[in-house]
Order: structure tokens, then C-alpha cells, then sequence
């Protein structure tokens, strides 16, 4: 099932946000240790996908190239922009559930805005696999419970966008793979775990305090391993 992952995701969320009412006042030195430990169990879900690939070179390749685009583009500050200005146009409205508004906007950009949704939502869509998408399950769930404990229940109502946001690419993906030969298919799958998972390992070691690497800059990435696919493909 293409969309378990993305469903689960929204769920946790769900859950969370209804764990943060009725856990209010967590103590921010407990915030912190979680956070750091789940920051480093996602580097090891990364670590384990980089030993997907069958050529190293490729993923080097790859992220060099993708960080490059990433920078030059400063893809990071562009989706950072992005936020601000969704933000914006929320804040500008006058309405009486300000709060409500407020903590929906604020929980949406935190879950939406990365790069561990793109690639868990492509590796469902490809090879219906939903490890990465739990993984952020879990950790949005986490968030999910100090937001709410402080902002209230428009949390809960950003599991809608993420839902349909990492259902949308999931399913492109799938439709997308119909078209593409199958062994070129499973290459770019295998090279794209590998290389997805390195980026989610600088997820988890910037969770975990210990780096502070601009992940969405490494996200062109993704797109060079399809077109040096394409390139290697018909010598191999």
C-alpha cells in the first residue's frame, strides 16, 4: 500500500497532538534528551540505507553535484522564504481562532518543510517501502506533543497537508515507475536510498546537536542520481 506510510504519519501526528493536552508542562531538559536520542536513531536509519548502493561513486557524484545546485540556488533559504510567506498571509488574517490558526501554521511548516518527507514519500511510491516516513512519524509525533502542549489542538489539524502532500509524491512516484525499464528502475532506486540516506544521517546528527548542515541544500541530489542513471545506464 503506496500511502501506509504517509497515513501513519498523519496518525502519529493525530496521537501526538492529543498526548501534548493532556501531558502539558513537559520539562525542557526531558524535550532535549528525547529529541538528541531520536536524532540518533534516525543517523543509523541513514546509515543503513547508504549501504544500499551497489557504486559509491554514483552517490558521491551525486551529492557533490546536488550540493553544489543546492547552494547556489540556496534552496534552504528559498524554502525558508516559502515559510514565511504562508506564515504570513495567516497572520494577516483577523479571525477569531488566531491560536488555533497560529499553531496549524506553525506545525505545518515544521513537517512539511525538509527533506526526510520527499525521500520517505519517493521511497514508498518506488519501492513501497515506509521505513523513512514512520521514522518521521515518530519524530513528528514527538513535536507534535510539546506544540500542543503549548499551542494547542490546531496542531492536530496539520496532519491534513502532510497526508496530502507525502500521499501526492508517493503516488507520482509510483506512476512514474510504470514508465521507466525495470533494471534502470531498481538502479535508480538503489542509488536513490543510498544517497537519501545520507542526507537523512545529516538529519539526525543536526537533531542531535552534533552538526548543522543545510539538508534541504542536498536535495538537487536526488534529482542528479536519476539523470547519471540515465547517462550509465545503456553501457552497462
Amino acid at each position: 500500500m503506496i500511502l501506509l506510510g504517509s497515513i501513519i504519519n498523519a496518525v502519529l501526528i493525530i496521537l501526538g497532538s492529543i498526548i501534548g493536552r493532556l501531558f502539558q508542562n513537559i520539562p525542557e531538559q526531558m524535550k532535549n534528551t528525547v529529541l538528541q536520542i531520536i536524532g540518533l536513531a534516525v543517523a543509523v536509519l541513514g546509515i543503513q540505507m547508504g549501504f544500499e548502493t551497489s557504486n559509491f561513486v554514483i552517490v558521491i557524484v551525486s551529492l557533490v553535484v546536488g550540493a553544489v545546485l543546492g547552494e547556489w540556488i540556496d534552496l534552504d533559504k528559498q524554502i525558508e522564504k516559502l515559510g514565511k510567506w504562508v506564515e504570513s498571509l495567516f497572520k494577516n488574517r483577523k479571525a477569531n481562532n488566531t491560536s488555533i490558526s497560529d499553531a496549524f501554521v506553525t506545525a505545518t511548516l515544521l513537517f512539511v518543510i525538509g527533506s526526510m518527507g520527499i525521500i520517505g514519500a519517493l521511497d514508498s511510491g518506488l519501492r513501497n517501502n515506509h521505513d523513512v516516513l514512520i521514522t518521521k512519524g515518530i519524530i513528528d509525533g514527538f513535536i507534535s506533543i510539546i506544540l500542543s502542549s503549548t499551542l494547542g489542538l490546531g496542531v492536530l489539524l496539520s496532519a491534513i497537508p502532510i497526508l496530502l502532500y507525502e500521499g501526492m509524491i508517493a503516488l507520482l512516484a509510483g506512476i512514474i515507475s510504470e514508465y521507466i525499464p525495470e533494471a534502470a528502475l531498481n538502479l535508480y532506486i538503489q542509488e536513490m536510498t543510498a544517497t537519501g540516506g545520507i542526507m537523512i544521517l545529516a538529519i539526525g546528527l543536526n537533531m542531535a546537536g552534533l552538526t548543522k548542515i543545510r539538508v534541504a541544500n542536498l536535495l538537487p541530489g536526488i534529482v542528479v542520481v536519476g539523470i547519471v542513471i540515465a547517462i550509465i545506464f545503456p553501457f552497462q
